[in-house]
Order: C-alpha cells, then structure tokens, then sequence
C-alpha cells in the first residue's frame, strides 16, 4: 500500500488553495470588467448620431448638464443606471430609461437631479422612466432633498402608453409627488431645456421655480395637434416658446439664453435656499477606513456556497475599522453591532457567511437565519429605533433555517418578529446585496419590500425567492408532471435539455443586472465603490427633519 507524505498533502493542499483564490480572483474582474464596460455603454445614452443632434440644437446631453450644473471635482453619484437594461428591444432600447438621476452637490448642499436623456427616444418616458422617476423622488422627499428638473422631454411614449399613465406607480404619480413635496418645503426647481409637452407640461409648474431657455417649448398640445383639434394654426414658439411664458402667461420665473446660463442661475438658487434642518443624528467628525477597500472582492468568493468572515466586510466599510457587536455570542449567524461611517453613526445587520461550530449544540449554517439570531436582530433593530440610529443591512442571506428543531425552536415566530420590525422601523434603513438575498430572508434583511432609503447591489448579489439550481429542479418536476398528464413522456435527454434552459431562464433573473433593470435596487455598485456609495447614501438620509414615534405593534412572543 502506497503512502502519502505529509509534505506532499500540504503542498497539494496550498496548491487547491492557490487555484481557488485565482479562479475568484478572475471571476470578480471578469464581472467587475463587465460592469463598467456597460456603464460606459449606458452612459452614451442615444448612441453618437443623437448627441451629434442634442448639440446641433445648441443643446447639451443630460450628462453634460448634470457636470456643469454640480459643484467641480464633486462626485455625481447615480440611481438607476441599469433602469431598462436589456429592456423594450423592439423599440430599440432605453438605455438608463431615458433619464438620469442621482445624488450631487449645488453650491455645498446635496441635491437630487432628475434629467431627461433627449438622446433617448426624444427624452420619452418608457414604463420604466416613469417609476425610475418616481424612485428618484420618493428618495427626496423621504431625505428632504432638495430637487432639480432638467426637463427635455417629448411626453409619454405612445406605443407604450397603457404601462405609463393610469397607475398608481405611472406618470401621474411624479406630479402627486410634485404636489407632495412642496409641500413639505422640499425646494424644487425645474428648467425647461427642451420640449416639455402634453401632460409632462405639468411637472415644472408643479415645482416651485422654473426657468426656461430660449428654443424651448411648453404645451399641453403642440402645433400639429392644436391644428388638428381646433384648426388653428401657430407656430411653436406663439404658443410655448420661452418668450411667450415669460412675458404674456407668466408661466416661467426666468428665461434664459441657453443651458450654461440657465444652469448657472440654477446654482444661484440653490445658493439662496433655506437652510437645512438640524439633524436628529449624533453625528462626530469621519475617520477613514483602515483597510484598503480594494480587498472587499478578495474577502468575499464570487461563489456563493463558499464561507467567508463578514466581520472583515464591515472593517473595510467602518471608520477606523471600530466596530461595537451587540450580543456577540449569541445567534451568531447574524452580527449585530454599532459603528460610524463617514462620521455618523450606524446599526449593523450582517448576515455571517461562515459556519458556526459551538461545543455541544448543533453546527449552524452561513447565511441561514436562525431562531436566535433573529431574536438578536429584532432586539437590536428596537434599540436603534429607540437611539434614533440609521440601520445598515448586509446582505448574504439563503433564507431561514427549516426542519423540525427549528420550527420547535418558534422560527416562525421569531422570524415574524424580525420582520414586523423591519416594516414598523422610524430611523432610516440601508440595505447593501453583497451575494444572495433569497426568499424570506430578502425581507428579514430589508428588501425593496420593505422601503429601505436606498438599496444597493454588488455585482456578486443574487435576487430570488430561491437558489437557482433548486428552483430549476422544482420547475422542471412541476414541467414533466404537466407533460405527462397530457400524454407526453420524456427521456433523460429530454429532461436534463429541459432543466438546462429553465436554468438558464431562472439565473439571468436572478443577475443583478436584471434587478437593476426593474429598479429592485437603486444601483450596482463595485466593492470599491462601497463606503463612498454609504457615506453619500447615510449624508442624504442624515437630512430627515423628523422621526415619526416607533410602534411595533403586537409581537408574537
């Protein structure tokens, strides 16, 4: 019988150990790559053809706006700009859905940007536009932002105008949303840079300032449809152009000559806005992280069924890598604990990755939400609530734990209990995807159910109410018991052909990209780009003048 030797075993060991850090290694930059290289794509909105057109009217894109319009060598952090990615192929596309939006400063005070993308469609609003503005105002109003409207927009595309204007969450929501913030004393100032017709003619007029340059137009109805309606005949700038408004209907506060000019007395404005409230947050001077973030990619596997320490996640994110865990022995499957990002402070809900092993109990899975660690969790969440700290939520969660001693243990009360606190917390929520949000545990871990202020994603995070390798297996039994019961029978070949194309189906789903696309989260994000996304995410939400009392209502104890 042949023997091994031991130092034979260890080099063979390092050598698994080496190939499995290159494979992550690989897969992290092939989707880091990837990313950018759609940013890039996204961000040329309507292609060159289309910019070459927006200029040729003396006009600048939506991108081109934003940077002028925002302090210099300020970041512009976006939201949504994976909306309708690989989405209305048959119209040829709405990259970013037609709008940009995002978090920028005016003149030292953050400020929410809402641009129609004219290279796209005209600026027209697809499905997808409507709820990504609507997003980008619930976000305002919610943190008390003020907002700026850069309107260049042909209205509601018509083909798809049955999926934009009736709903709820439709067209008419943004003007509701309008109404709404104005009346809080959100400031809003709109300009019309563009065409800004037919119902969207409402958004500016809603806001409290607007400002128009010249060439532009403002109409419920433009020319070709007044002459068809009425028989009357005028040309476009008698019945909406910026002189008209500003001289005879008095409709606009200020004409302007161009973009750079209008953009400028924008900053004016906002240099001459209230100022904001008080904050409500014990907020201390920021100390930077001690890690480098580069290494966050290096410390969670790309693989999802692979362990990993989340408490060297959260040294990278924290300042000064200090972190106080709240109940650390216990329900570890769920770290708990307070720390400071960007100065202000912080709860922390992490799901642990790593197994937990405890002398004389039963090893617990990483990722699984356990009877304990959800008792830890709620208790924590009402503690922050109480000391009006903002929550953070990390997730890499699988779901709850199953099985006859969990549900013994009350899994199902416990995890009610979590959840009934989650839905009823008053201090702002944060949730950032670091790897699988599954299920149940989705919304434990705060979930866009569950109204988190932003929601961020890593390229890595997976978005499903289960793995896909089971919910494959589930659908095709459910897909060969339909067959057979019409009289179709299927061989191996034909069952694993079939399993492979629902796999295929339910994991593109499950992509990050694709809940980008229908706005499930805010933005993806890269694991570099992390604390300085939460540092933007926690000053924005830092500006709520109120906290409404914390009511968790009955609990099942």
């Amino acid at each position: 019988m042949a023997t091994i030797n031991k130092d034979d075993r260890i080099v063979s060991q390092a050598d698994l150990q080496a190939k499995a850090a290159l494979k992550n290694e690989q897969l992290w930059q092939d989707s880091i790559s990837s990313i950018k290289v759609h940013r890039k794509k996204i961000s040329a909105g309507g292609g060159p053809k289309n910019i070459d057109r927006q200029h040729a009217k003396n006009r600048l894109t939506a991108r081109e706006r934003i940077r002028k319009l925002i302090d210099k060598n300020t970041p512009f952090h976006e939201i949504g700009q994976f909306a309708a990615f690989n989405m209305y192929k048959e119209w040829g596309g709405a990259p970013s859905a037609g709008t940009v939006c995002g978090l920028g400063y005016i003149e030292g005070r953050l400020c929410m940007v809402i641009a129609n993308d004219a290279t796209v469609k005209a600026g027209a609003f697809f499905p997808m536009t409507a709820k990504k503005v609507i997003r980008a105002q619930t976000i305002a109003m919610e943190n008390h932002l003020p907002t700026v409207y850069l309107v260049d927009s042909a209205g509601i595309f018509l083909p798809l105008q049955e999926d934009v204007f009736p709903d709820q969450d439709d067209f008419g929501r943004v003007f509701y949303l309008n109404a709404r913030m104005t009346a809080r004393g959100i400031p809003q100032i709109t300009a019309i840079m563009g065409m800004c017709v037919a119902g969207g003619a409402y958004l500016p007029v809603m806001t409290d300032t607007v400002l128009m340059t010249e060439g532009s137009g403002l109409f419920l109805g433009g020319p070709a449809l007044v002459k068809a309606a009425i028989g009357q005949v005028i040309s476009a700038e008698e019945l909406g152009g910026a002189e008209m408004h500003a001289a005879v209907s008095g409709t606009v506060d200020f004409k302007e000559k161009d973009d750079p000019s209008a953009l400028k007395h924008i900053r004016k404005l906002i240099k001459h806005t209230g100022r904001p409230h008080a904050t409500l947050f014990n907020i201390r001077e920021a100390r930077p992280a001690v890690y480098k973030a580069e290494e966050l990619h290096k410390i969670v596997p790309f693989d999802q069924s692979m362990e990993y320490e989340v408490h060297e996640v959260i040294a990278r994110i924290v300042d000064d890598a200090e972190f106080l865990e709240y109940k650390k022995e216990y329900g570890q499957t769920l770290v708990c604990g307070y720390a400071h990002i960007g100065g202000i402070p912080v709860g922390i809900i992490a799901n642990q990755k790593k197994h937990v092993v405890r002398k004389g109990k039963q090893p617990q899975f990483g990722g699984v939400i356990y009877t304990e660690s959800a008792e830890k969790a709620a208790r924590f969440i009402m503690d922050c609530n109480q000391n009006t700290i903002p929550l953070l939520f990390i997730h890499d969660v699988n779901g709850f734990m199953v099985g006859r001693d969990a549900e013994q243990s009350g899994i199902i009360k416990a995890g009610a209990k979590l959840v009934n606190v989650v839905s009823n917390s008053v201090v702002p929520k944060i949730s950032l995807i670091i790897g699988g949000t599954f299920g149940a545990g989705n919304y434990a871990m705060c979930g866009k159910a569950y109204a988190p202020n932003f929601i961020f994603a890593w390229p890595s995070s997976k978005y499903a109410v289960m793995g896909g390798a089971q919910a494959a297996n589930t659908l095709l039994d459910i897909k060969v018991r339909q067959l057979e019961r019409n009289g179709t029978k299927l061989d191996d070949a034909a069952k694993k052909e079939l399993y492979e194309s629902i796999k295929n189906t339910y994991t593109e789903q499950t992509e990050p990209t694709y809940g980008a696309a229908r706005l499930w989260v805010d933005e993806i994000i890269l694991p570099e780009e992390t604390r300085e996304r939460l540092i933007s995410a926690f000053e924005a939400v830092t500006q709520i003048p109120i906290i409404e009392p914390f009511n968790a209502g009955v609990l099942q104890t």
